[in-house]
Formats: structure tokens, C-alpha cells, sequence
């Protein structure tokens, strides 16, 4: 099993003083907003991971328009391949010296199951395998900023997730909404289980719920299946932009600086469900993920006994 070990690099002052973000699922809609609210308001330089070259290069002319910075830059990886996301995050490495916020925003909905190139169920392991493997990779690059954040996109759907430990895969009776539901779910109790392990360091990390967003999660790009239920629910959603405001806000707020493990609506710290909050089961799902993802996380301390 692969370990990542958390060590001090020693070449500190060797750092870079510009403000560094990696942003997921940035070639269109909230992830997009989000890369071109931290280069163009917050002035950052914006790494845009993407899994299509023309939308990623598409996007990062735009980040690049609104912000005038003329520095963003893309990533191709794709979160459903454990190789494609360590040949990201290694490049990642090769192009930046730290890592100042890294938003994981990239998020799949499937109408039929459907797995990854590793074999796991396409929800689960985009929207949390991806990001924990992708997470623990640039760990060292997040370490060597003054004052790292981690922003996982989560969702009101956490409620309904459930994990059948028995059943990983769901191979017997998938439905859409749950297996959706359960990835939201993962994201909290990732961001929990995370904020436990890091509180000795200088990074911390907070998980959100946007609210109803106007993307195209749920559409399929080859079939357009979706789009016109998204065109006829569009003037009820937020706007990429307005669904962006708080992971936004978690990414820059001064007031947020030591703030982690929380959970956020609308910028406010919320109470997520009963099971998202129990630590027990946020570190049994760490250690499956890690079986998961052959990816060990080690050399940091437990900072609660709960269990």
C-alpha cells in the first residue's frame, strides 16, 4: 500500500509568495466560478483540473479574461482513474512549490450504475475516492503554505447516504439518488475524519452544502440527456457564481483561519445529520478508503478519543 507521510520539507523559505489554488471539476459551472472568483477578486494563481483539454482550456481563457492575471493554468486528470489522478497530481508538483487552497469540487450524478476504471461505483468514486487519493497526493504542496485550506463540495443529499459496507459497489438495488446522497455523505465524513488528523498542522478543512445549483451534474454529454429538465428547472437554481459564495467564503475568510471540520450553508456553520456527525463512522470509512485506494495516510495524530 502507498503511504504519504507528513514531514516537514525543511526548505520553507524556499516557498513561493504567491497565493496557489488547485480547483476540481473547473471546466464549467460552479468549479469554473469558483477558479474565477479566487484569481479575479482574491488574486490567485487558479490550477484548473479538468478532464476534457477544449471545455479546460475554454475555461481558463475565461479565468485568465476576468481576472487579468493571464496566469491560470490547466491540469487534465480524470477523478474516475487513480492513474490519471497521480500523473495530475505529480505534474501539479512539477509546476507549483505550495498549494494554498485546494477546492474539491469536481462531482458526477449517473441515472444507471456505472463504475470507475478501478471498479468502484462512478458516484462514490469520483465524488470522494478521487478527491481522498487526490487529496493525500498533494498533502506535502498543501503543508508548505503558511495557512492551506481544503474546501470539499458536499450537499444537502448527505441525509439520504448510506454505506453498506457489505455492498460497496452496489451492485444490488442501485438507485441514482442514493448512491448520490451516500458520495455527499463520504465528503463529510471525510472532512471530519481529515480536520481530526491535521489539527496539529496549519491546514484546514470544511465541507459545504451549495444549495441548488444551475450546473450540468446529471447531464449526459454524449445522449444531452438531462438538458431539458435542467432548461425548465434553471429559474428556480442559483447561479454557478451564487452557488460558489461559500466555497468562496471558506477559501478567503480571515475569520475562518483556525476553522475546521465544519460543515457550511449560505457561509454559516450548519449541523449536518446525526450519522454525517459521528466520528466512529467517519474513521471506519477512512480506513476502508484507504483499502479502497491503496493510498495509507500516516504521521498524523488522532486528535479526538471519541472511539
Amino acid at each position: 500500500m502507498e503511504d504519504f507521510k507528513a514531514e516537514a520539507t525543511g526548505t520553507e523559505s524556499f516557498v513561493s509568495k504567491d497565493r496557489i489554488a488547485v480547483v476540481t471539476g473547473a471546466s464549467g459551472g460552479m468549479g469554473r466560478a469558483t477558479a474565477a472568483l479566487l484569481a479575479a477578486e482574491h488574486g490567485m494563481k487558479v490550477l484548473l483540473l479538468v478532464r476534457d483539454a477544449k471545455r479546460g482550456q475554454a475555461a481558463v481563457d475565461e479565468v485568465n479574461r476576468r481576472s487579468g492575471r493571464n496566469d491560470a493554468e490547466m491540469v487534465l486528470g480524470d477523478l474516475a482513474s487513480f492513474a490519471s489522478i497521480r500523473a495530475a497530481a505529480a505534474e501539479i508538483a512539477e509546476r507549483v512549490d505550495h498549494i494554498d487552497v485546494l477546492v474539491n469540487n469536481a462531482g458526477v450524478v449517473t441515472i444507471k450504475r456505472e463504475v470507475t476504471e478501478d471498479g468502484f461505483e462512478r458516484q462514490l468514486g469520483v465524488n470522494h475516492l478521487g478527491h481522498f487519493l487526490l487529496t493525500g497526493l498533494l498533502m506535502p504542496l498543501l503543508l508548505r503554505s503558511t495557512a492551506g485550506r481544503i474546501v470539499v463540495v458536499s450537499s444537502g443529499a448527505h441525509k439520504i447516504g448510506r454505506m453498506n459496507y457489505e455492498d460497496p459497489g452496489m451492485n444490488r438495488g442501485f438507485k441514482t439518488w442514493n448512491a448520490y446522497g451516500r458520495s455527499k455523505l463520504a465528503n463529510i465524513w471525510f472532512t471530519r475524519e481529515l480536520a481530526a488528523r491535521l489539527a496539529a498542522t496549519k491546514v484546514t478543512v470544511n465541507a459545504l452544502h451549495p444549495g441548488a445549483v444551475s450546473t450540468d451534474i446529471g447531464v449526459n454529454r454524449q445522449t444531452g440527456f438531462g438538458k431539458m429538465v435542467h432548461k425548465l428547472l434553471r429559474p428556480f437554481f442559483l447561479s454557478p457564481e451564487e452557488g460558489s459564495s461559500t466555497a468562496i467564503f471558506l477559501a478567503t475568510a480571515p475569520e475562518l483561519a483556525e476553522q475546521s471540520g465544519g460543515y457550511y450553508y449560505r457561509k454559516k456553520r450548519i449541523s449536518p445529520s446525526t450519522r454525517a456527525e459521528d466520528s466512529s463512522e467517519a474513521s471506519r470509512f477512512w480506513a476502508w478508503s484507504e483499502q479502497a485506494t491503496g493510498f495509507q495516510w500516516v504521521g498524523f495524530e488522532r486528535e479526538h478519543t471519541e472511539h
